[in-house]
């Protein structure tokens, strides 16, 4: 009676009784690499004898999780039945002493070192021939069975036997409102059809959407919450830019990766944790030089770089400004600019804009004024909603980039995302941000199928990493790597023909050059 009273008092208080992320300490977590990818804390190289040969491989080649799995309970696969490792089976004194056909007594930490060491159990019975004998000192011995203390109350957060819990920050209120109903409903569209297809791994996809509020500190809160009390397992295309900054960080402390187009609007998040399918906006400015450099003859300049007073914009303009004079561009200015206040140095042969749609058409407006019409570049998913007020003048001197045109779409992508846009009453806005958040569901679809049955962030992670090639049926191929994190990072370069609204591809995709 009493205990049923305090759950019924901390079910009112609102106190969360969920679990948490497992603390390990050093011994235990050194322990961990090690179980899951035969890397000692030591840097040394732990090595196996393998077989009635005890032919030496490195232990990288056969971690312990490879057979036993990264939860301990060991999975039968090709005949071989490697046992449960959890420390309440291995020192049982009942019920565990006829495993492979052999009796034995509870395990000790000394006759656990035997087994992993000389491949025998505790009543001195030799284990399977499968069973690799590891050859490691008596410091990693103790941190690995410090962790086999523990590995059965070792969970990533968010995944369990028959679910999946993904999160993701979206604003409900405010300018990128209705972008973030737009992102809201390919998510749950994409989750919906992966449902009912059976999941991934027969595991349900919950996805859980916080609003990150108007500012830094309540989207600091709102993160904070989907990884502490919601204890989502990733995070799925956010749109919160006052988390700029702090986000990569954040995602590393807490070993969350997070798939999702985040550099579109400026900065570059660098962190092993992301994963960015579509070009950043730094990556689309410098396709854009790229091309005028080499068709526009527009080297000598002047060349203005606008863009509004913003840390990650301005970040992205600052790169691509270096990326200008490092390839022999001529007099090139940078200018931060608000379209309702500031007025802009004229003579500028080519303009460069970052911002919103509706300074962009302001922008071109005053120039028209003054009698001067320079070629104007930008990224489409800033400016295409605003191009119908752009003065006709600037007809096919507009060249916007492009992450995906028509001709990157196959039948199959074509048509599911119709099919998603109907089902979820969507119409072609905001087409950029769909499709990125349609592929980076593609892709933790990928990998979570790649990172198999006994998935794990890691596992995720590094099945992500592997990806060369990936076709969404709706962008160029995506490819990351060890260093590589976007999986696009080039554009198509578009002209735009105003009287008649005519877009023409004026280059293809191909990746930038490297920065020099």
């Amino acid at each position: 009676m009493k205990k049923a009273l305090i759950l019924g008092l901390l079910m009112v208080s609102g106190i969360s009784l969920s679990a948490q992320a497992l603390t390990l300490t050093a011994s235990e977590s050194a322990g961990k690499r090690l179980y899951r990818e035969g890397v000692s804390a030591s840097g040394e190289p732990i090595m196996a004898r393998v077989g009635a040969a005890g032919m030496l491989l490195p232990a990288t080649s056969l971690p312990c999780a490879n057979c036993h799995g990264s939860d301990g309970l060991g999975r039968p696969e090709g005949g071989v039945r490697p046992p449960d490792l959890s420390w309440s089976r291995l020192t049982s004194t009942y019920g565990q002493q006829q495993v492979n056909g052999r009796a034995y007594p509870a395990y000790t930490e000394g006759t656990l070192a035997l087994a992993i060491q000389e491949g025998r159990d505790p009543g001195n019975n030799q284990l399977d021939p499968a069973m690799p004998r590891f050859v490691m000192s008596i410091k990693d011995q103790r941190n690995l069975t410090a962790y086999l203390k523990r590995v059965a109350d070792d969970r990533d957060p968010g995944l369990s036997a028959d679910s999946l819990h993904l999160g993701t920050l979206l604003p409900s209120t405010g300018a990128l409102s209705e972008e973030g109903a737009t992102v809201a409903a390919v998510l749950n569209g994409c989750v919906a059809r992966i449902n009912e297809a059976g999941g991934i791994h027969g595991r349900q996809l919950r996805l859980t959407i916080l609003d990150p509020g108007p500012d830094r500190a309540s989207a600091e809160r709102a993160l904070d919450q989907l990884i502490e009390k919601e204890q989502v397992f990733a995070l799925i295309a956010p749109l919160a830019p006052a988390l700029e900054s702090d986000l990569a960080q954040r995602l590393e402390q807490a070993g969350v990766p997070l798939i999702g187009p985040l550099s579109l609007q400026g900065t570059a998040q660098v962190s092993r944790q992301i994963f960015e399918p579509l070009p950043g906006l730094s990556e689309q400015m410098i396709a854009l030089a790229s091309y005028a450099a080499t068709s526009l003859r527009v080297l000598q300049g002047p060349t203005l770089i606008a863009y509004p007073d913003e840390p990650g914009q301005h970040q992205a303009a600052e790169k691509l400004a270096q990326y200008l004079q490092a390839n022999d561009w001529q007099a090139v200015r940078l200018q931060a600019y608000q379209s309702a206040q500031d007025e802009l140095p004229l003579g500028a042969r080519s303009v460069f804009y970052m911002g919103s749609s509706g300074g962009f058409s302001h922008l071109a407006a005053r120039l028209q004024t003054a009698g001067q019409v320079p070629y104007l570049f930008a990224a489409s998913n800033q400016v295409a909603g605003d191009l119908l007020q752009v003065p006709s003048e600037f007809s096919r001197r507009v060249f916007l980039a492009y992450p995906f045109v028509p001709s990157d779409w196959t039948l199959a992508g074509r048509l599911a995302l119709t099919q998603l846009r109907q089902r979820q009453k969507l119409g072609g806005e905001h087409a950029v941000l769909q499709v990125g958040a349609f592929s980076s569901m593609m892709l933790l679809s990928e990998g979570m199928k790649q990172a198999g049955r006994d998935a794990s962030r890691e596992k995720l992670i590094s099945a992500l990493e592997g990806l060369h090639d990936f076709d969404t049926g709706l962008t160029p191929l995506i490819s990351f790597g060890p260093g590589r994190r976007l999986g696009l990072s080039g554009a198509h370069i578009v002209t735009v023909d105003l009287p008649d609204q005519r877009f023409y591809l004026v280059a293809p995709y191909k990746p930038i050059a490297a920065m020099p």
